[in-house]
């Protein structure tokens, strides 16, 4: 099988108007970038918006992430491309990639196989300047920040309660603690200060739970940068700086149009981390994408624990629309990991790993189960997957209670056509509209019960331990207006617990708390368990080493 960067180039791309075509778009309607991406104009949005009626909304997540892969963003498009065999109209909804992890060692997120957008090379790169503009928007406000106490300091900002840190998207590991304005006095006050990764960013945040320039600008002005000395909150808006943050980000806010490997159309817009944040594309862009076609296909970060709950309570509130069904991702090689079978030996055919790997499975079906969505299964299929394995797995989910399907498909393999069956499913649920959604928490409900209910219904936990100081920071919290917000949970994906080590699906253990941010402009309160990076390494053999540009100027080494 070729790589996925020589499939792509294979491609037959149609030019990005006759993608814009499929979904009723005129030239007008499109602010082309070359012959194959698109920008959509806001005459458009704000014309489709008043639409009545929305598409149907598909959610495609995941078990708990192994180094085995799952394929969730694979699933994503594939299913895409299924639907459209079908004669159905339908589009897919993902994240942009941030360059950090392309040059560190996770690789795009293009998707895979015969089940990609392009152009993945673009995608993956730099692509339409969105996250150079976030970027550079949030560090206008940091400047502004340290610009504003240097002449004079007229909000009286505390210089040691100073909360908002600097982006960059690139791995450096060497910015995560710095101390900024050494040089005497010309160049401000020395103070501890810091590098995140943009897709940590609350303007990435904010960006992306934005449906509007107008709701964007109000969101930047509510994001907390510091705190006086009598511990009250000081804003963007206080500053003065969320117009201007806005202007930068204009174009950006236009959701980014290309297309899947057989030519259907694809929003890939927006990217916020799933840890710090909720994880999921651009609201503008599932909304509008709901108004352009009947089916949306779209995915939320991490496993369904982090990136699940969070679509639900965060994303949902604000799209107003309730998800028809959940695809839950799976492989066989990565439920064998979870059973306890190591990497170098999951091509060995291992019914009993499987077995008791579903466990894994099946707590994420059980979850999901919570917020009154039905779910189907999909078995992402590799070569060394054994027909004894597969039947193991139906069997062990039947016997859990659990009335999911479970259906193996191959679209990595065969595109649209390897995924035929789950998207028949998919649309009989959708077509049975036996939803009955509800949230896990109500806004209404106090900082501590909604944290609480996250981490004893989703994450299983026997008992939630709050630090003094997050006792304090919730009384802060409330004190200054912010308890009705969601809880956006900050922890490891690669378990239920806090522990990335306790694989399958361990319960009755502890989740300390042992910090919250507030993030006012995206409208959530993070909780952190566990040590958080916000700022990534990259590893003792970065794939930047492997990057290079062939004679005839092709990239190479990407994936």
């Amino acid at each position: 099988m070729p790589t996925d960067i020589e499939i792509a180039r294979k491609a037959k791309p149609k030019h990005i108007e006759d993608i814009a075509k499929k979904l009723g778009l005129s030239d007008k309607d499109i602010e082309t970038y070359g012959s194959n991406k698109a920008k959509i104009s806001f005459n458009l949005i704000n014309q489709s918006i008043n639409r009545k009626g929305n598409g149907k909304l598909i959610l495609v997540t995941a078990i708990t992430p192994t180094p085995a892969g799952e394929g969730k963003t694979t699933t994503t498009v594939g299913l895409g491309d299924g639907l459209n065999k079908l004669g159905k109209k339908a589009m897919i909804c993902i994240r942009e990639p941030s360059l950090g992890p392309c040059f560190g060692m996770k690789g795009g997120a293009a998707g895979g196989g015969m089940a990609q957008v392009i152009p993945m090379e673009d995608i993956n790169l730099h692509f339409t300047g969105d996250f150079h503009a976030i970027g550079i928007a949030h560090n206008l406000l940091c400047a502004m920040v340290d610009n504003h106490i240097y002449w004079g300091n007229k909000l009286n900002i505390d210089t040691r309660r100073i909360v908002i840190r600097r982006a960059l998207d690139m791995n450096e590991r060497s910015l995560r603690e710095i101390v900024s304005s050494l040089g005497g006095m010309s160049n401000g006050y020395p103070r501890s200060d810091g590098f995140d990764i943009t897709v940590a960013s609350e303007v990435m945040a904010i960006f992306c739970l934005s449906s509007s320039l107008e709701e964007l600008t109000e969101r930047l002005g509510k994001i907390v940068v510091a705190y006086t000395r009598d511990k009250e909150p000081v804003t963007a808006s206080q500053l003065e700086a969320n117009k201007a943050m806005a202007v930068l980000l204009k174009d950006a806010l236009m959701p980014n149009l290309v297309q899947t490997l057989e030519n259907n159309p694809a929003f890939v817009h927006g990217g916020p981390f799933a840890n710090i944040a909720h994880g999921c594309n651009s609201i503008i862009s599932t909304k509008l994408a709901l108004k352009l076609s009947d089916y949306v296909i779209t995915e939320a970060g991490f496993g369904a624990d982090l990136g699940a709950e969070k679509f639900f309570d965060i994303k949902c509130r604000h799209l107003e629309v309730k998800p028809s069904v959940a695809v839950v991702v799976a492989t066989i090689r990565a439920l064998k990991m979870h059973g306890g079978i190591k990497i170098d030996q999951l091509h060995e055919e291992n019914k009993q790993a499987v077995i008791d790997g579903s466990e894994n499975l099946i707590r994420h079906l059980e979850n999901i189960d919570k917020f009154g969505v039905p779910t189907v299964v999909c078995i992402n299929k590799f070569t060394n997957d054994t027909e004894e394995e597969i039947n193991a797995l139906k069997e062990a989910i039947k016997n859990s209670g659990i009335k999911s399907k479970v259906i193996l498909s191959n679209h990595w393999g065969d595109g649209g056509n390897g995924i035929k069956e789950l998207a028949v499913e998919v649309v009989d649920i959708c077509d049975n509209d036996v939803n009955s959604f509800e949230y896990l928490y109500q806004l209404t409900d106090k900082i501590e019960h909604k944290i609480k209910k996250i981490a004893s219904e989703i994450y299983r936990a026997k008992n939630v331990i709050f630090s003094k100081k997050v006792i304090t920071q919730i009384n802060e919290l409330e004190k200054n207006g912010y308890n009705d917000l969601p809880i956006c949970m900050a922890k490891t994906q690669y378990s239920f617990s806090t522990d990335p080590t306790q694989k399958n699906a361990p319960s009755d253990h502890d989740i300390e708390i042992r910090e919250l941010r507030l993030s006012a402009g995206a409208g959530f309160i993070v909780a952190i368990s566990g040590d958080i990076m916000t700022m990534p390494g990259l590893p003792r053999k970065p794939a930047a080493e492997s990057i290079y540009l062939d004679d005839n100027g092709n990239i190479e080494g990407l994936f």
